[in-house]
């Protein structure tokens, strides 16, 4: 027989989307997850960082973990749980003792022994060793020093995370050999494909890593951070994603786990997807079409849809603006709940920060000069220097009310 393994990641326990509780939607998940290990006779989950979405999760987001673990228990799964950027280590270290003796093992920060990060798995006869990597942060990896350059940190942030990839690879080929590998982390990987709802890493993830910075000695990379499923320069170094859609940029995604068999020293992949307990869904177009969209939406969710709307209409019109506060207050039924909205006029007024070239600051110029600068960019425009006139005698009028006033 060989070992089960699931890679997952980005559970972010706790998360609100536009101030609706995203919990249901969790235990939803949990319940599948549970049914998945069952039915795929899983030996080890993976959770690669992220645990929770804030570092100090409220009380509830302690209890619905807790009582998944609690769950998972009788299912002798073996659990790794990494830290991620959102996670605070104290947090998920700090019943790291009691769930130790329960097969649930927390690495919420890097260990002072590099030999910690290390779980060696033998079932059915067959042994895996697992780097539990979590997010490395800045003060991980690299000692600051006086003047410093921008650049100079981002140089020294990637040489800090292979640096540490490579002492972990050495650990591993000093003590293990041979032995099927599977390494856990928590980056920015270049070249991943992102959406709105992670959070940026390392200095606006400009110090993101290449996927050589695991080296070529772990059979499989178990990555977190990215929300969207997806592979990173080969199909052995994956990103999970999350397990539910966290902004409405990923709407369109396709949930997942990894399921990992690992036979000997080879360790096959592949996906399972992950139901949509809830849909996201854009509402676009006119008033009257979006009205027509949201009065003939129809849903077979399990929990209410959630919608954002975005209108586009050709001119300004304060009609407009009323239109989309009442679809934003409307009460709908409880099949779809529209969370935020935006219009778009296709013919609006420049504002004068659309006028104003990179570098520019608006309190450089006088009225006349932006007023300038509008004109040139309207081609229509052909008595330019009348208006200009027009609008200095305007000005000079205000100059003298003010005056008499």
């Amino acid at each position: 027989m060989s070992i089960k393994i699931l890679h997952t990641a980005d559970w972010h326990i706790g998360k609100q989307l536009h101030k609706i509780d995203m919990a249901p939607d969790m235990e939803l998940f949990f319940d599948w997850l549970l049914l998945c290990i069952q039915e795929q006779n899983i030996d080890v989950l993976l959770m690669s960082g992220d645990l929770f979405d804030q570092a100090n999760p409220s009380q509830a987001a302690l209890t619905q973990y807790y009582k998944f673990l609690k769950r998972l228990i009788p299912l002798k799964c073996k659990v790794i749980i990494t830290g991620g950027n959102h996670d605070s280590a104290h947090v998920i270290n700090a019943p790291k003792e009691l769930l130790q003796i329960l097969e649930i093992k927390v690495v919420g920060g890097i260990p002072e022994n590099i030999k910690d990060l290390f779980v060696e798995v033998n079932a059915h006869g067959e042994k895996v060793v697992i780097a539990a990597v979590p997010f490395l942060r800045d003060r991980d990896i690299r000692n600051a020093a006086p003047g410093e350059s921008y650049s100079d940190k981002i140089e020294l942030i990637k040489e800090g995370i292979a640096a540490y990839f490579k002492s972990v690879n050495d650990y591993y080929n000093a003590h293990y050999g041979t032995t099927a590998y599977i390494v856990m982390a928590h980056l920015f990987a270049q070249g991943a494909s992102i959406s709105d709802s992670e959070r940026e890493i390392q200095i606006g993830n400009q110090a993101s890593v290449v996927s050589a910075v695991f080296g070529e000695e772990p059979h499989y990379v178990a990555l977190g951070h990215i929300h969207r499923p997806q592979m990173v320069s080969k199909p052995s170094v994956r990103y999970s994603g999350s397990p539910i859609a966290l902004s409405f940029s990923e709407k369109k995604d396709i949930k997942e786990v990894v399921l990992l068999t690992v036979t000997g020293d080879k360790v096959e992949f592949e996906t399972v997807a992950i139901p949509k307990f809830r849909k996201l869904v854009t509402f676009k177009g006119t008033i009257e079409e979006v009205e027509a969209k949201i009065n003939t939406y129809e849903s077979n969710s399990q929990l209410t849809d959630l919608a954002e709307i975005i209108i586009e209409e050709e001119n300004e019109n304060i009609a407009h603006v009323k239109a989309l506060e009442n679809l934003l207050t409307a009460e709908v039924d409880n099949k779809l709940q529209i969370l935020k909205g935006s219009i778009q006029f296709k013919n609006a007024v420049i504002g004068t920060s659309k006028l104003l070239s990179k570098g520019e600051d608006i309190k450089d110029f006088s009225a006349v000069q932006l007023f300038q600068k509008r004109l040139q960019q309207d081609e229509s425009v052909s008595n330019s220097e009348e208006l200009i006139h027009a609008f200095k005698e305007i000005l000079e009028g205000l100059e003298t009310t003010e005056v008499i006033e």
